[in-house]
């Protein structure tokens, strides 16, 4: 035990220094939400990485494999063309518009895009980002508390809470470029742990049948790509793994890495970075999650109660019959840093929301920058307290909860608030003002309306509960967006140009 503490302790004191050099470099405001616009490639491509896959990567996903086998594959898929349209398509396009526009944050490029006269489209932006983003987060510091109680047999509620109050330190001071630099950090830990634990236990499985035969044994289904017969509700539960990948093609906390890269020509180098890691990463989270099911259970057995709730304990249980001890401290500071490297992402990203697109730009134009960086931190402080009061409330209400589902709940509100409207407004010059808040709000609303509502009609409820919320609510919020625009239509010279190139 002592070693896993040893382990843990220098993984911290990493960020901790981290942060504390970053702080020096943080002069105003745009280097605290951007890091100065001055990133390169690699810090870049791993951050939105590592931000993008969280907790839900190293526990979720490999859950995810370990309950329904290699169907889950098709996460994969959709993680990989989500995160190719939005390097290859729209990160060059995105970065020329926000340098142009001097944004800093989505709701200033919003704004900007549509020339708005009044404050209704960046007050409906920056409320929805701060309202989901805390949901999100919330996700996040549950399953810190996860992680602790199963990695070091803490109680869920210490752990969450210490390590609420590390991740918080180091983006208190340091910001958006703490947070950049401690995800390449923490995204490295990320893809060498997920990569080099199924081929390190592949070696340990000398004995016994092959893998796929074992698996067939347990249960036929884990084997078959579409994981059953295929059926209307085969097809929608695989639809719902690909649609998964919309969430990279426009979330905030993704994008604002684009805003913060040097130059296009660092988006050129960054793209295959973020392609590779996404491959490999995903691909070995799955596998790994597969392995343990073909290792830790028999046919007949529960995997909810061998492998936990949702199979979300399974890499703990691989790390653990793999490995020697040292090398298990290792993988609890993997698992922290998947967890981490989100709630800092999100939470510099939702404190932008309120003070630079609320306060500073609504309420108080004329406040001096060096006030707006100190209140900056308050805010900060502030919004991650709120999440961890949901945390912990949701954690003591819904014992059955799963990391996987939590997670994409506030990931799909993100994507189907933002994503269309970033995707529209990077093509399309006609697209309006009124079309995109129509985006926003239809988009807004369809994702508890999906998840709440419609679930629950008899006759559809069970083809929308495995196809989720973040197709359809994508879905509406575009149409919503088109409609509109066509009705009220505008127009975006700097888009047209962008066309005229193309």
């Amino acid at each position: 035990m002592l070693t896993k503490y040893l382990i843990l302790a220098l993984y911290f004191l990493v960020l901790l220094l981290i942060g504390f050099i970053s702080s020096k470099q943080v002069k105003d405001l745009k280097d605290y939400y951007v890091g100065g616009k001055k990133l390169g490639y690699w810090v870049v491509a791993f951050s939105t990485r590592a931000t993008g896959e969280s907790a839900w990567l190293l526990l979720g996903l490999t859950g995810l494999g370990a309950m329904v086998g290699v169907s889950a594959f098709w996460v994969v898929l959709g993680e990989i063309i989500g995160v190719s349209v939005a390097w290859f398509v729209l990160a060059k396009r995105f970065k020329w518009l926000t340098d142009k526009y001097d944004s800093i944050t989505i709701p200033d490029y919003l704004v900007s895009r549509f020339k708005s006269k009044t404050h209704t489209l960046r007050l409906i932006a920056a409320l929805s980002l701060a309202i989901f983003v805390i949901i999100y987060v919330s996700a996040q510091i549950d399953a810190t508390g996860s992680a602790f109680e199963a990695f070091l047999g803490w109680n869920y509620y210490g752990g969450a809470l210490f390590g609420f109050v590390i991740v918080l330190a180091y983006i208190f001071f340091g910001g958006f470029v703490a947070v950049a630099w401690s995800d390449l950090f923490q995204g490295i830990l990320m893809f060498l742990g997920l990569v080099l634990l199924p081929i390190f236990a592949l070696f340990n499985m000398t004995t016994g049948p092959s893998i796929l035969d074992g698996l067939h044994t347990i249960d036929p289904n884990l084997v078959n790509i579409w994981g059953g017969n295929l059926n209307i509700l085969t097809i929608a539960t695989i639809a719902g793994y690909v649609l998964i990948g919309l969430g990279f093609m426009g979330s905030p906390q993704i994008f604002v890495r684009f805003m913060s890269i040097r130059d296009e020509e660092e988006i050129n180098k960054g793209r295959w970075v973020a392609l590779f890691y996404t491959l490999l990463s995903d691909a070995a989270a799955v596998t790994i999650g597969v392995f343990g099911r073909y290792l830790f259970t028999e046919a007949g057995a529960d995997p909810e109660i061998v492998l936990g709730n949702n199979g979300q304990n399974v890499l703990i249980q691989m790390v653990e019959s793999t490995f020697p001890l040292i090398i298990v401290g290792f993988y609890i500071a993997v698992v922290l840093s998947a967890i981490m490297s989100t709630i800092d992402s999100l939470l510099v990203v939702a404190s932008s929301a309120v003070m630079r697109d609320i306060y500073q730009q609504i309420f108080n134009p004329h406040a001096k920058v060096e006030n707006l960086t100190s209140l900056s931190r308050i805010v900060t402080l502030g919004m991650a307290l709120l999440a961890l009061a949901i945390a912990m409330t949701v954690a003591f209400t819904t014992p059955d909860r799963t990391i996987f589902w939590f997670v994409i709940f506030g990931w799909s509100g993100i994507a189907a608030t933002f994503c269309p409207v970033i995707v529209l407004s990077l093509f399309w010059q006609k697209y309006s003002e009124q079309g995109a808040i129509a985006s926003m709000i239809v988009g807004f609303l369809s994702v508890p309306f999906f998840k709440f509502v419609v679930t629950r009609i008899d006759t559809i409820g069970p083809v929308f509960d495995r196809l989720d919320v973040l197709g359809p609510s994508f879905l509406l919020s575009m149409l919503a967006g088109v409609i509109v625009s066509m009705i009220k239509p505008g127009f975006n010279q700097d888009v047209a140009e962008l066309n005229s190139r193309d």
